[in-house]
């Protein structure tokens, strides 16, 4: 069996050619008195290894094709990988800062509320300094115009009334003096 150059390679890959001639080979007897063997189709085998050595370079090139795809698929897995694990790292950082950010709103929220409640406190306890102080200047006023009332009040009750001394004085058929006379301090106009 001889292979030519211009035959059409068959549908054989290249490792079913070698698997052929190491059956060959396997086949060989053994030259008699002799641990040589004799090989009788020497043709065959060389056409086989021939044929083999043709289509490696096609499967290598194949092989080799098929290597640098898988190289750029893992490339490219590595990198669409890589680009997660730094978006889940981004995105565990900004969680981390919201959470610090909160926390920290939280706190200033806290002592905005603490200032507040002290600043109310302290302008209640103004607000009652300067009531307090606007009563008592109001009490004093007053027990003085108290004390002024009740001093005018009781000249009032030690001071007579003047009498008056002179002729009969007759109003509409009315001794004056008898009207002043049941009646001290009183003037009462009606009855006149």
């Amino acid at each position: 069996m001889t292979f030519d150059d211009d035959e059409p390679l068959l549908p054989v890959d290249t490792e079913g050619l070698i698997r052929r001639v190491v059956d060959i080979i396997d086949g060989t007897r053994a030259l008699p008195l002799s641990s040589s063997v004799k090989l009788d189709n020497k043709e065959e085998v060389l056409a086989l290894l021939d044929d083999a050595a043709r289509r490696l370079p096609e499967e290598t090139r194949q092989a080799r094709w098929m290597l640098r795809e898988r190289d750029e698929y893992l490339a490219k897995m590595q990198r669409e990988g890589d680009d997660i694990v730094h978006a889940a790292r981004l995105q565990a950082e900004r969680m981390v800062q919201r959470t610090e950010i909160v926390r920290e709103a939280q706190s200033t929220a806290r002592r905005l509320v603490e200032d507040a409640k002290d600043e109310a406190r302290r302008l209640r306890m103004e607000a009652e300094d300067y009531c307090d102080q606007k009563l008592a200047a109001f009490e004093v006023v007053l027990d003085r115009t108290i004390k002024t009332v009740h001093a005018g009040r009781e000249k009032l009750s030690v001071t007579p009334p003047p009498i008056v001394d002179g002729p009969d004085i007759r109003v509409a058929g009315v001794d004056a003096m008898d009207s002043f006379a049941g009646e001290e301090g009183f003037f009462d106009q009606d009855s006149f």
